[in-house]
Formats: structure tokens, C-alpha cells, sequence
């Protein structure tokens, strides 16, 4: 069907990781396990962290960190799973708006999260004795609260300027999953002010979490400074640069794939920076998080003890 000069696109096709045939089956098998590692190790941390010895804000913010990680590895891996062994690699239209929608909600919620999660560190470091007031469970479910409503409200009003562009000619997407850069590389209308409003969005969605991320570090550090004993210096600051590791990871690759979302020729490594943020992290974060940390190690060593008995 016609529309003016616009072809009306039913579907989409999602080019994949590598158009090489031979290569299908090891990433099939490569994604396929450590999808599964991401599934059980955030599974088993929303299960170990809501044992009563662990029922700190800290823990609350990890269990919904894993969620959103199930939840994002999710949309993106199954559909790229099926691509490796299917030559059918299309997506409907409809199917790619809610990836989209999806994909954009739980990384912008994820960001705010990481966010929240700095001002919990800040003020169990900078204010312990004020600490069990202030981050009560009412505030810990207004930052959650706050964080999806951000994530909605950006993806919202992304999808929908994303798919008020008009497309035309090829449907091809040239990626592994539906994302804002990509799709706007198939539209045949000047796409300029577009791309400044997602530069925009970027500023907003990472600069400004970022931004109170490093505040809260700088204050953590500051006091990190002046505690006397070694071990604990060691033990505080171990914990802020795991958090920090994975901050680095996840504005590095969102800023050098939003902030120029229109440059075609460095799809590929795009590509790269999107299986980080889809894929690596979500599977790495139990590591970082919570495997690392003994409180959960003892809950989780306890709890397969308990297990091999039965």
C-alpha cells in the first residue's frame, strides 16, 4: 500500500550481528549461555537479598538493579537468538515500537536506579547515624517510583517521535534489536532536529545521573580519606569503584551511541557498544554488585548448604 510517496511499513528486518552463515551456530551458542548466566545469577541475587539479614536499602535497590537487567537482557536476546538459527530476521511494526519503547524504559529507569544508588552510598558513608532515618522504605520506593517514571516518560516521548518519522525505501535496520539510531538511518525526511532533541534526551537520561553519581563519589571519597584504618578505607572504596566501573561502562557506550545517532558508517561499532549495555553488563552485574559482596556470599553459601542437605 501507498501513502502519498511513502511506502506503509508493515515490518521491519533486523540485519543481525554478522551476515556471515558460518558464524550463526557459535553466537547462537555464545549469547544463548550467557543470557543464561544473566537469568540465573540476577535471579539468584532477587532471591538471596530478600533474606531478613539483608533488608537494607542497599539490598532493595540490588533486587530491583537485577530485575531490570532480566528484564532488558530479555527484550533484546531472544529475538536476536532466533535470528542466528531463522533466514526470517523480520520484525513486525508494532513489535519493534514496543522494543523500542522497552529497550529506551529500562535503560533510562536503570540510569536513575544507578543514580539512587550513589545517594544511598553517599549517605550510609557521610551520614551513618542518620542513615536508618532518611533512606526509610518510603524514600527507597519514591526513588524507585521516580526512576521508572523518568524512564516512562523519556520513552514515551522517544518512540513516539521516532515513529512519526516517515520511512521509505529500504526496511532493512541495520542492527540486532530496534533502536532510535538506526531506525531515523531509514527515514527519508530531514531528520536534523530530530537528532538534536536526542542529544538532548542523552544529556538528560546520562549527563545529569551521571553528574549526581560523581558528586555523591566525590563526597564518598572525601570521607573514604578520612577514615584511619586501612582495611576499612580498602573495603569502602572496593564497593564505590565496582559502582563505578559499571557508571563508565554504561555512559561511555550510551554517549557514543546517542550523540551522534545519525553517523551510518560506524554502525558496527555501535553494534559493539549495544550488546555492552544489553548483554555484558546485565550479565557482569551480579559479579559487581553482589557475589563480591560477603554479606551475600555467607546468605548464598547458607542457602545451597541448606539445599544439598534436602
Amino acid at each position: 500500500p501507498e501513502a502519498g510517496n511513502h511506502t506503509l511499513l508493515t515490518a521491519f528486518v533486523l540485519s543481525g550481528l554478522s551476515s556471515h552463515p558460518e558464524m550463526q551456530h557459535l553466537l547462537f551458542f555464545t549469547f544463548c549461555f550467557v543470557y543464561t548466566m544473566t537469568v540465573i545469577g540476577n535471579l539468584l541475587i532477587c532471591m538471596v537479598t530478600v533474606h531478613p539479614t539483608l533488608h537494607m536499602p542497599m539490598y532493595f535497590f540490588l533486587r530491583v538493579l537485577s530485575f531490570l537487567d532480566i528484564s532488558t537482557a530479555s527484550v533484546v536476546v531472544p529475538k536476536m537468538l532466533a535470528s542466528f538459527l531463522s533466514e526470517d530476521r523480520s520484525i513486525s511494526y508494532m513489535g519493534c515500537v514496543t522494543q523500542l519503547y522497552c529497550v529506551i524504559f529500562l535503560a533510562t529507569s536503570e540510569w536513575y536506579l544507578l543514580a539512587a544508588m550513589a545517594y544511598d552510598r553517599y549517605m550510609a558513608i557521610c551520614n551513618p547515624l542518620r542513615y536508618s532515618v532518611i533512606m526509610n522504605t518510603r524514600v527507597c520506593l519514591s526513588l524507585v517510583l521516580l526512576s521508572c517514571c523518568s524512564g516512562n516518560v523519556v520513552s514515551v516521548v522517544q518512540t513516539a517521535w521516532v515513529f512519526t518519522l516517515p520511512f521509505c525505501g529500504p526496511r532493512k535496520i541495520n542492527y540486532f534489536f530496534c533502536d532510535v539510531p538506526p531506525l531515523i538511518l531509514l527515514s527519508c525526511t530531514d531528520t536534523s532536529l530530530y537528532e538534536k532533541q536526542i542529544i538532548t534526551a542523552t544529556v538528560l537520561v546520562i549527563f545529569t545521573p551521571f553528574c549526581l553519581i560523581l558528586v555523591s563519589y566525590a563526597c564518598i571519597i572525601s570521607s573514604i580519606l578520612k577514615i584511619s584504618s586501612a582495611e576499612s578505607r580498602y573495603k569502602t572504596f572496593s564497593t564505590c569503584s565496582s559502582h563505578l566501573t559499571v557508571v563508565t561502562l554504561y555512559c561511555a557506550s550510551g554517549t557514543l551511541i546517542y550523540l551522534r545517532p545519525k553517523s551510518g558508517n560506524s554502525q558496527d561499532i555501535k553494534k559493539v557498544l549495544a550488546l555492552i549495555y544489553t548483554t555484558i553488563i546485565p550479565t557482569l552485574n551480579p559479579l559487581i554488585y553482589s557475589l563480591r559482596n560477603k554479606e551475600v556470599r555467607e546468605v548464598l553459601i547458607r542457602a545451597m548448604a541448606v539445599l544439598m542437605k534436602k
